[in-house]
């Protein structure tokens, strides 16, 4: 009796979990969104070549003009450390939600590792530097350029590698809390480097706030 009990709640909870990532996707593949990859990758490619600290200023200026109520304020922009799949990078939040983030990202230092596999689609335009990568099922990499836009598409995963001084504009749609295991992994269990930890809760949690606050208030909520 106890086994088919056990057999009915592993059913229930197998329906249930494929319910849910059912309507997950529905509505991911139904809702409007902020951005667009093309438009993001457009705008950052004006600035690739330039210097990438008055590269990332400009693109900041003009995306709070196009997307006003979607971008973190100056105050709550901070470069934070990303340790992740034997890598170590930095990024800067720009806007996150339940289904997209934009940030700016890079590294000061040679690295690489591996990507990541997720439940979204990332886009990365390179502002300097080179992006190195070795896609799973082939035997060659490929390098990549300032202007370049390289697309880690869902559930992909590949090798990665950026040389000192690459920085870029990333753009993710997806479900991004899927994302957050790895972005976390390394942290938590290698470097044990809580504070780092704090500051991107912290940063995706103020994302978040801005994002449901500007929702409310264009539905004349507030």
């Amino acid at each position: 009796m106890s086994v088919v009990k056990t057999s009915l709640k592993l059913f229930v909870f197998a329906a249930v979990t494929v319910l849910a990532l059912l309507l997950l996707r529905n509505w991911m593949a139904t809702k409007q969104y902020v951005f667009s990859k093309e438009d993001v990758a457009k705008l950052a490619k004006q600035y690739a070549g330039q210097d990438h600290e008055q590269a990332f200023s400009k693109v900041v200026v003009e995306l709070r003009k196009r997307y006003p109520g979607h971008i973190l304020p100056d105050e709550d922009l901070q470069w934070v450390f990303v340790n992740a799949g034997g890598w170590m990078g930095s990024m800067c939040l720009l806007h996150a939600s339940l289904t997209e983030y934009l940030l700016l990202f890079g590294t000061a230092v040679d690295t690489g590792g591996h990507s990541g596999r997720y439940w979204a689609e990332i886009s990365d335009t390179i502002i300097s530097g080179t992006f190195r990568q070795w896609k799973e099922g082939t035997t060659k990499s490929e390098t990549y350029y300032p202007g370049d836009t390289i697309v880690h598409g869902v559930g992909e995963a590949t090798s990665v590698q950026w040389s000192a001084g690459t920085w870029m504009v990333e753009y993710g749609r997806g479900f991004i809390p899927s994302t957050l295991g790895f972005a976390l992994a390394d942290t938590l269990f290698s470097t044990q480097d809580f504070l780092t930890m704090f500051y991107t809760v912290r940063v995706y949690i103020k994302g978040l706030l801005l994002e449901a606050g500007t929702l409310l208030t264009e539905a004349g909520i507030f």
